[in-house]
Formats: structure tokens, C-alpha cells, sequence
């Protein structure tokens, strides 16, 4: 540690002090602590504003993959009523308008389905955590431990 004393001013490895304790830049530690504050509640709300985003993003994924879940759920209740129409035509007929209401609730039943599967994979598939904020809030803890060391 070097030291050099004039009758002002104080230097300790490269940092100037003047007699009252500021920095000889001309900033007090009270400037310096609320240049910090300033910065902590910046950063604060950069990542309000980032987790906002992300859960306005993954609304708009959820939405997307509801309207597969309610496009499926509608088809199969209308295969239901089908294949119930057809079982009433069954047992008030011999063949013909029930074996037709039969086959279209079918196709509508498999047509149900297949919607159903393609929402389940796209759920499966999403990500819902919001990555990018846990991993900014870890950079920002790790960094305010660094600077208080």
C-alpha cells in the first residue's frame, strides 16, 4: 500500500481522498450509496417488466392450446350425441338411418381425438416457467454479493 500525504489530500493504492473523506472525483459516498440505490431499483424494475412479458407470453401460449382443447372437447360432444342418435335410430329401424348416423359419429369421434392429441403434445411441449427471469435474478443476486464483498 502506498501513501503519499500532501495537506489535502490522501492517496491509498490509487484512490485520492480529500480531507473530508470524498473522492477526490468529487463524489461523496452518500452520492456513491445513492447512485447504488438508484441502480438496484432499476434493475428491480427491469425485472417486473420482464417477468410481465414472459407471462404475457405464456398466456398467449396457453390460449393457443386451449383452442385445440375446446375445437376437440365440442367434436367429441358431438360424436357422442351422433353415436346416441345412431343407437336410437338402431333400435327403431332395421339398418339404414342409424348405420349412417353411426359412421358420422364415428369420423367426428376420430376427428375429436386427433385435435385432443395434437393439444396434449403442444402442452407437453411448452415451457411455462419464466426461465429468463429466474436466470436474471440469479445474475443480479450473484452480482450484488459480488459488489458487497
Amino acid at each position: 500500500m502506498k501513501e503519499r500525504a500532501s495537506p489535502q489530500k490522501v492517496e491509498l493504492d490509487d484512490h485520492t481522498f480529500t480531507a473530508n473523506g470524498q473522492k477526490a472525483s468529487g463524489r461523496s459516498i452518500s452520492q456513491i450509496f445513492q447512485d447504488v440505490v438508484n441502480h438496484v431499483s432499476e434493475i428491480i424494475r427491469s425485472e417486473i417488466r420482464l417477468a410481465k412479458t414472459e407471462v404475457a407470453e405464456d398466456i398467449r401460449k396457453a390460449t393457443n392450446v386451449a383452442v385445440y382443447f375446446a375445437a376437440g372437447a365440442a367434436l367429441a360432444f358431438y360424436a357422442l350425441g351422433f353415436l346416441l342418435l345412431g343407437a336410437v335410430y338402431a333400435l327403431g329401424t332395421t339398418l339404414s338411418p342409424w348405420l349412417a348416423a353411426v359412421l358420422v359419429g364415428a369420423v367426428t369421434g376420430i376427428i375429436a381425438i386427433c385435435l385432443l392429441l395434437v393439444g396434449r403434445a403442444k402442452v407437453k411441449r411448452e415451457n411455462f416457467r419464466p426461465d429468463k427471469t429466474i436466470q436474471s435474478l440469479e445474475d443480479n443476486v450473484t452480482w450484488m454479493k459480488k459488489q458487497t464483498r
